[in-house]
């Protein structure tokens, strides 16, 4: 097997994929993209000139691969672990695909518009925008609360691409906006994501690059540190 992903270890949704791979085991080479540096991230450029991350390159099979639904379903085809990340009932994997939407657009993209409003140059932020991406992340918040009424993971029992996007997405979303006290559901699933082995991977990864992230002094100190060895 000859994978490499080309991600950076801060970026949300490379940690979509990420933690897809940890999940599963799946032996690949890891490629840190700097895009700021367009001399070091040409080789990148000249694979995918579009210049989004991640992307997935699979020499044995001569196939690159970008966007991260499409790169958890190549893995879960190809290169498929102990546990499919789409489930095989067809009802079931329509709904692993909705909810993978559902927290790509709704959780990561207003969650971004927060973020990325702070890099704004003094005098170009948009107050009116980043109060509508925080409602949108409110309804979100609900509607996950309302989701989890009855279950472990997203979608039945099983973790799948949903809980894969879901971990990224509502990790730094909570920094920007904390999950609502009222809640409990939603804590109770947002803990889950967290103690499970191949997003505490992702998340130590990215440690050392939190000092890069905007709302780093908001990140709880739970993420800041490793957990201590077990006697």
């Amino acid at each position: 097997m000859a994978l490499a992903l080309y991600f950076h270890p801060l970026a949300s949704f490379c940690h979509k994929v990420l933690i897809a791979l940890y999940e599963n085991e799946t032996p690949f080479t890891g490629h840190v993209v700097n895009l700021a540096d367009r001399h070091a991230s040409a080789a990148f450029l000249d694979l995918w000139p579009l210049g989004k991350i991640p992307v997935l390159r699979d020499d044995d099979r001569d196939r690159t691969i970008p966007e991260t639904t499409i790169i958890i379903e190549y893995l879960d085809r190809h290169y498929p672990g102990a546990d499919p990340l789409l489930p095989r009932q067809q009802d079931e994997r329509l709904e692993a695909r909705l909810w993978d939407r559902f927290f790509d657009l709704y959780v990561q993209v207003p969650m971004s518009k927060v973020v990325t409003d702070r890099l704004r140059p003094q005098g170009e932020h948009d107050p009116r925008g980043v109060a509508d991406a925080k409602s949108a992340l409110g309804t979100a918040y609900d509607m996950i609360e309302r989701r989890m009424s009855d279950r472990t993971w997203v979608v039945g029992e099983r973790f799948s691409l949903a809980d894969c996007a879901a971990a990224p997405a509502l990790f730094y979303a909570a920094i920007v906006l904390p999950l609502p006290a009222s809640h409990a559901r939603l804590a109770g699933y947002f803990d889950r994501l967290m103690g499970r082995a191949c997003v505490k991977r992702t998340i130590a990864e990215a440690r050392p690059y939190f000092h890069l992230f905007p709302y780093k002094d908001s990140i709880p100190t739970r993420f800041l540190q490793d957990e201590p060895a077990a006697d």
